[in-house]
């Protein structure tokens, strides 16, 4: 795969305040990536100077190859602020088409495309509501088709989900999902849920630093270091945990919550972990939620094992 965004010793301060702090990360095309971080961590400055909204003290970057500011990336890199707004004063069709021309599409075109966007993102019925008329989920489908108008190569998205209802926010999930194999994602959120079931490579931002990146994917059959992540519905007794500590094969229990517990194991040796897990369960009269092999997103970037 070709390298979509490359960076190298971005610094980017505010006053006494290093938001970026010598940052070099590199990303390959294809699935979506995600930003994590605390509020404050940098996030949101990182995809302000990959999208030229604010200039670098110190460092280098480029987009499908090219210098940001080269001319051959408008219309292959687009991006969705999380405080974008609608003009209240235009209809959806008239500002996206207007958009639409600023990527030099004729008034034709222009006006095709911005169907297209907006049918994509569900709003059909909508070309000529203003955006008053909306809903809060309404209008922030119609920012992010704004951002997919030319089918960049390359979109970031600043909390696409945020404050929006469970089936609205299913429903941009499956759009990113559907797009993926032609656009490449990079979403900042504080959803971890979310970030897990889309992308397949996280950065974790912290303080300005870029603290991890990794791959999010199961655990290989023979990897010594397996995990299986364990949910109850009530929380365990002192005595309940020590039964989980004491299967053979568990080399540690990591107790998030008395409820969220994580079993690291070697999977080689023990492969059958997980069935003797459920009869544990049983017999101690643990009733759970959920188990899963292994871990979760929050699991990996924030708990040390």
């Amino acid at each position: 795969m070709s390298l979509l965004i490359e960076c190298s010793g971005l610094i980017k301060r505010y006053g006494a305040k290093c938001a970026l702090d010598n940052i070099s990360f590199q990303c390959e095309a294809g699935s979506p990536i995600a930003l994590v971080g605390a509020n404050g961590a940098g996030k949101t400055t990182l995809f302000s100077v990959l999208s030229q909204f604010i200039p670098l003290d110190t460092g280098s970057v480029k987009l499908l190859g090219l210098p940001l500011g080269d001319p051959a990336l408008q219309g292959k890199v687009s991006a969705l602020p999380q405080d974008a707004q609608l003009d209240p004063e235009f209809t959806l069709l008239r500002q996206l088409t207007l958009f639409a021309q600023l990527q030099d599409f004729s008034k034709a075109d222009a006006i095709e495309e911005s169907k297209r966007v907006l049918d994509l993102l569900g709003l059909a019925d909508s070309h000529h509501s203003l955006p008053a008329a909306l809903s809060h989920g309404m209008r922030k489908r119609a920012s992010i088709a704004q951002a997919l108008i030319g089918s960049p190569d390359l979109v970031f998205l600043d909390e696409p989900t945020a404050g929006l209802d469970p089936e609205n926010a299913r429903n941009i999930r499956h759009i990113i999902q559907k797009l993926s194999p032609q656009t490449t994602f990079l979403i900042s959120s504080h959803n971890l849920e979310e970030l897990e079931k889309l992308c397949k490579t996280v950065l974790l931002i912290e303080n300005g630093k870029l603290q991890q990146k990794s791959q999010i994917e199961e655990e290989t059959q023979d990897c010594f270091d397996a995990y299986l992540s364990l949910q109850l519905i009530a929380h365990a007794t002192e005595q309940q945990l020590d039964s989980l500590r004491q299967l053979s094969g568990v080399d540690e229990v990591i107790i998030n919550s008395n409820a969220d517990i994580l079993l690291r194991y070697n999977k080689s040796q023990y492969p059958t972990l997980d069935q003797r897990l459920l009869i544990c369960l049983h017999e101690q009269a643990l009733e759970y939620r959920s188990l899963m092999r292994g871990r979760s997103l929050e699991d990996k970037l924030f708990v040390n094992t």
